[in-house]
């Protein structure tokens, strides 16, 4: 049976179904921004786009948190994955896909697939005897593990020794075919940095998992045997496999897997990336499916240079920080300051030194001074210049030719920091350009024609930085547009253009003559409140 129909034009991608045991925190908001960042950007550049995100319910780090608050974990789980859903809703995300493990029709693909795997004599009865990390649903090997027995990802809580019958997946057989992966598609795993933590892991050898509890009543049973509740991780990676699902589609692999598979991205924190780059392949390859693409495992976030923590008071609240803040500064900045892959830090003066500079004074003062001039000059149109009329060693339009090739590389590797580095610095170019040639000047000494060349090839630059800039902000690129006579909303999912999607990275859109919009600030500078701490 042929589970997979590759089509032309399609990106699928995830960010990880996040834990309810609590409410969404400023790292799982980071991973979402950037995937919808990543997705915006295919969306631009004409692709049609797959962006699943969801939440993983089951398991007893939910079963204990719900009882801690009286509920039933179901009610809970309402309770907890309506709050990420309220979160993306404020950031500003757009995803296609929001998928949940407790939805029924996500069961009957967990037990096709366990069949799947059976059928292959990779799932077996052993006895599992080790230290276990509620919090990550993992067991850990001691020499992982604290002195005390404290998990390190979580120092704060201690793993619980468990001695138990569980049912396992051999993992171990698929060590030699995983090192072929490793070594013949070098991109599978980044960055690079995580690669290699990988392929050092899996050069220990690799041990099979489990894949069940017993005593935990929050999950799915093992088909077959009900005194065992099927393991979060061997649930929850088959998450991805449901969110492919039409909604009147039967559930049911073959359906789910027609069209989008495999997934060309798995967005995810390097907490969990040994899951993703090494039991989720091996469970693929169990089941006879194409392997993912691409797993990219992003840092870590700290505040004020120190790792954030309960126990230090400096969790940053990404519901207070969106009260205080629009959603594209906190998107331009997460985005912008911290290069993607590594660990990043979090500094409220740093964050808003950093939106004043370069969205209020470079773009914004940009824009504003160019279209009070068009105004004053030129009647509030586009001036009467065509592309071809701007000499080709413009200094503005030398960098806009070389523009569209230097961003989609960027965007491809995933390196917003660069994306926006590259548009910054043609911000600067044009408000340099505009000093050194003195528009007013021009206009005083008659030089209409150089005018409106020096005019045109500033307001093309403001655009490409704007549309190229749109899937990091999109409010304030959609303003932009606005501002310069496009009827366009970038929050649409394929904006309606007067031009086909792809050539607007084309130097030289602006159409001569074209009515310009009303002139209005696109951000307002930030004042750092008495009270800064998020």
């Amino acid at each position: 049976m042929n589970l997979v129909n590759k089509k032309n034009n399609k990106f699928a991608l995830t960010t990880p179904l996040y834990y309810v045991n609590g409410l969404p925190h400023i790292g799982s908001a980071y991973t979402t921004m950037a995937a919808d960042v990543f997705a915006r950007y295919h969306r631009l550049m004409g692709n049609s786009v797959l962006f699943i995100t969801g939440t993983d319910e089951h398991g007893q780090k939910i079963q204990r948190s719900a009882e801690s608050k009286g509920e039933i974990p179901q009610d809970f789980c309402d309770r907890m994955s309506a709050e990420f859903i309220s979160l993306w809703g404020l950031l500003n995300i757009k995803y296609d896909r929001f998928i949940r493990t407790t939805d029924p029709r996500h069961h009957t693909i967990v037990k096709e697939f366990f069949q799947r795997v059976k059928k292959q004599d990779d799932i077996y009865l052993g006895q599992q005897k080790g230290w276990y990390c509620v919090s990550c649903e993992e067991f850990k090997e001691q020499r992982e593990l604290l002195e005390g027995n404290f998990c390190p990802l979580h120092p704060n809580k201690k793993a619980e020794w468990r001695d138990e019958e569980n049912y396992f997946f051999r993992l171990s057989k698929y060590q030699s075919q995983l090192e072929e992966i490793y070594k013949n598609q070098p991109n599978f795993i980044q960055p690079t940095s995580r690669r290699n933590e990988i392929i050092k892991f899996i050069e220990k050898g690799l041990q099979d998992f489990s894949i069940s509890r017993v005593n935990v009543d929050w999950g799915f049973p093992v088909p077959g045997d009900e005194k065992h509740t099927l393991y979060v991780w061997f649930d929850a990676l088959l998450g991805y496999i449901t969110a492919l699902l039409d909604t009147d589609s039967e559930p049911n692999l073959e359906n789910a897997l027609g069209t989008w598979w495999p997934i060309n991205l798995h967005l995810i924190g390097k907490d969990i990336l040994r899951f993703h780059a090494v039991y989720l392949p091996a469970m693929f390859m169990s089941a006879g499916l194409p392997l993912p693409k691409r797993v990219f495992g992003h840092g870590f976030l700290t505040k004020d240079g120190h790792k954030m923590g309960k126990t230090l008071g400096n969790i940053i609240d990404p519901f207070t920080l969106r009260e205080r803040y629009n959603a594209d500064a906190i998107r331009y900045y997460f985005l912008k300051e911290i290069e993607f892959g590594k660990d990043g830090d979090f500094n409220e003066t740093r964050f808003i030194n950093v939106l004043n500079a370069d969205l209020a004074n470079d773009l914004g003062n940009l824009l504003n001074r160019t279209l009070n001039m068009v105004k004053k000059y030129c009647d509030s149109k586009i001036p009467p210049v065509y592309s071809q009329d701007i000499p080709t060693e413009n200094p503005l339009k030398v960098i806009g030719l070389e523009l569209t090739d230097k961003v989609k590389t960027a965007y491809e590797a995933l390196a917003f920091n660069q994306v926006c580095e590259i548009l910054l610095s043609l911000i600067k170019a044009s408000n340099k350009f505009i000093d050194e040639q003195a528009p007013w000047s021009l206009y005083k000494q008659g030089q209409q024609e150089k005018l409106e060349q020096v005019l045109y090839a500033v307001l093309e630059s403001v655009r490409l930085v704007a549309y190229f800039l749109s899937p990091v902000i999109p409010d304030i690129s959609t303003d932009i547009y606005q501002q310069l006579g496009f009827e366009i909303n970038f929050n649409d999912s394929l904006p309606s253009l007067k031009a086909p999607v792809n050539t607007h990275g084309t130097w030289g859109l602006l159409a001569s003559g074209q009515i310009l919009g009303k002139a209005k600030p696109i951000f307002k500078r930030i004042e750092l409140p008495e009270s800064h701490s998020v």
